[in-house]
């Protein structure tokens, strides 16, 4: 199926004149109007529909490719098509291998691992070779042998790089271990191709024991490794929707991810940020709009924000240069909150964004003091969720997040209440994360906020700089200042 996107004069049919006066009859909408409709009842009791959706599975989880993800695609695209005179939506489809099984042997001694999804499947053997500085670089390929496998910590770029360059060097498979507790199960090479080589094999194992096999690696034992790992390719969606009404020439995009990690439902993560832009999307049926509003829930941002990555490789840059603003909602229950705005303009952390980030964090902050009466305060701008390749691509971008596996302050318990030194969720990425996960008086000012900024939007742009070449030639070059750096260690790991 072939990718289409909301160009109303070719991909898709242009609206029809009575859907289009449908919208014009009704008011422009407001943040205070859009706001005050919005339901704490409605945020639980879909949050109890995602968990269920999780829990009628054997996997109990909504991981791609299981059919507790899929129920939740279908879920989506049935609200949104009962509104068949406001919205115009289509899925997106893409293909991913997923990792379906994995077995390990070091020195014959077998380990708990998991297959990486997007690596190939296969039955390799050889002696593990540790490869230091998280295997970012050519350079630290140096010791690696024909034949062997290579040992190789998470993080910094993506798993992709690692895989492909010890691939390059002549590894024929790759142990990666994880940097936080728990195993990695779900996980992925988080790019479906990369210039650096071709993947082989790889199992993912603990922090715990890929530390072990480090320490017995550099004390000078030869260890004989046997990974043999299945996959299986799945087609996954992304799901997308565009409000009939307004200027398809300038639009406020509003995204958030649909799927979960393995080990549970998901429901913070993020089924909050899935629930909180279909509230808004419902609500905002009762309003026109002088700009178009997309919404959008990307598939496999946790395999590594690869819905997202898809839209913005497949899309020309004529679609790209019709989105004003790209805002991204990931995790808008977390028990322990803080409001969370990202740092569009790099006051607080240094890396700024393309021309219309900063503004949108002010608007955020705005609006949480003076409209809301609320705390926030200011995180990184790391690309690490589905705004990330949209930002990559000189896209103007922000967010708001309530917070993930950090831990909070001493200073941001003082300002959001809640206990300092414990992670804002606790359930992150576990079997705990549902339906009874989730702060829901912090929910429901998150999902305000959210609508605050797609009814500011939707009405004008004018508190973003002018659609201008001058403005464009900054975007394209802040997107080539980022392709010139090294991408992976950017974006996710």
């Amino acid at each position: 199926m072939p990718t289409r996107f909301f160009d109303h004069g070719s991909a898709i049919p242009a609206p029809q004149d009575a859907s289009v006066n449908v919208a014009r009859d009704l008011p422009l909408v407001e943040s205070n109007k859009l706001r005050r409709v919005l339901l704490r009842s409605e945020l639980l009791k879909k949050a109890k529909i995602l968990e269920g959706f999780a829990y009628a599975t054997p996997e109990r989880n909504r991981l791609i490719g299981t059919p507790g993800h899929e129920a939740t695609i279908a879920y989506i695209e049935s609200i949104i098509k009962s509104y068949p005179s406001y919205y115009t939506m289509y899925k997106q489809p893409f293909e991913m291998p997923l990792g379906t099984g994995a077995n390990l042997t070091n020195n014959d001694v077998e380990m708990e691992a998991f297959a990486v999804g997007i690596a190939p499947a296969g039955d390799v053997t050889g002696q593990l070779v540790y490869v230091p500085n998280l295997g970012c670089e050519t350079k630290d390929f140096a010791a690696v042998t024909k034949g062997s496998i290579i040992l190789v910590g998470r993080g910094v770029c993506k798993s992709a790089i690692k895989d492909a360059l010890g691939s390059t060097a002549g590894a024929v498979g790759m142990l990666v271990y994880n940097n936080v507790e728990g195993n990695l199960d779900g996980y992925s090479l988080q790019k479906i191709t990369t210039s650096e080589g071709a993947y082989v094999p790889a199992g993912g194992i603990s922090k715990a024991d890929g530390e072990a096999l480090v320490a017995r690696v550099q004390a000078g034992e030869t260890i004989v490794a046997h990974i043999s790992t299945t996959t299986k390719v799945t087609t996954t969606y992304n799901v997308v929707a565009e409000t009939i009404g307004g200027d398809h020439d300038n639009v406020i995009f509003m995204s958030g991810h649909s799927d979960s990690v393995a080990a549970g439902p998901g429901v913070n993560d993020n089924g909050s940020g899935t629930i909180s832009l279909l509230e808004v999307a419902i609500q905002l049926t009762a309003f026109s709009v002088n700009n178009a509003v997309r919404f959008a829930w990307w598939s496999a941002e946790e395999e590594g924000l690869l819905g997202a990555e898809y839209y913005v490789t497949e899309a020309p840059q004529t679609e790209l240069d019709k989105i004003r603003l790209m805002l991204d909602f990931d995790m808008m229950a977390s028990p322990n909150y803080a409001y969370q705005v990202y740092d569009g303009d790099g006051s607080a952390f240094g890396e700024s964004g393309p021309a219309g980030s900063g503004e949108a964090e002010h608007e955020f902050e705005r609006y949480f003091v003076q409209d809301a009466g609320l705390n926030f305060t200011t995180i990184e701008f790391d690309g690490r969720s589905d705004y990330g390749p949209f930002l990559a691509a000189g896209v103007a971008t922000g967010g708001i997040a309530c917070g993930a596996e950090g831990i909070k302050t001493v200073e941001e318990a003082a300002m959001f209440g809640g206990q300092a030194g414990v992670a804002y969720d606790v359930c992150y990425h576990s079997a705990c994360d549902n339906a009874s996960n989730v702060n829901v008086g912090a929910w429901i000012q998150m999902t305000k906020a959210i609508a605050h900024m797609t009814a500011t939007f939707a009405r004008s742009f004018d508190l973003l700089p002018p659609k201008s070449e001058q403005v464009k030639a900054k975007r394209m070059a802040y997107a080539k200042k980022m392709s010139d750096k090294a991408t992976g260690a950017l974006w996710g790991v």
